[in-house]
């Protein structure tokens, strides 16, 4: 039997999710598709840019939410990264720097990739990269 796939989706837990959404929808530029209440507090949603999608999911119900993350649960995300494809890193270093996001300046890989990277409200990190000429 052969398996049809039709793409993929990244789901990650969050801590605030209005901070997420002004992070990926607000900055990035990803749009709404979907979410579990009609606000910004909610507990999950669903996001899309061009043909790249992600889900965002409150880590904690509000009721047990602590008032700082909790370091034992989020310091494996230092080691979860979303590559992006994207053509113009340059101007997308230049676009977040303008928005007080900090980045690395972008950078050529030894195997042939511009790449700039920066980690997202959470700590996960981020990476827009595109191939060299």
């Amino acid at each position: 039997m052969q398996i049809k796939l039709s793409g993929t989706v990244t789901l990650l837990q969050v801590f605030d999710m209005p901070r997420s959404l002004c992070f990926y929808r607000d900055l990035l530029g990803f749009a709404v598709v979907q979410q579990s209440q009609p606000v910004d507090r909610c507990g999950w949603a669903w996001l899309r840019r061009d043909d790249t999608e992600i889900m965002l999911n409150t880590a904690y119900e509000d009721e047990f939410r602590p008032t700082e993350p909790d370091p034992d649960r989020t310091k494996a995300h230092q080691d979860t990264i979303l590559y992006f494809g994207c053509p113009d890193v340059d101007a997308v270093y230049e676009y977040i720097r303008s928005k007080g996001v900090p980045a690395s300046e972008p950078k050529n890989a030894p195997y042939g990739m511009r790449q700039l990277y920066l980690q997202d409200p959470d700590g996960f990190g981020i990476c827009f990269q595109w191939k060299l000429p």
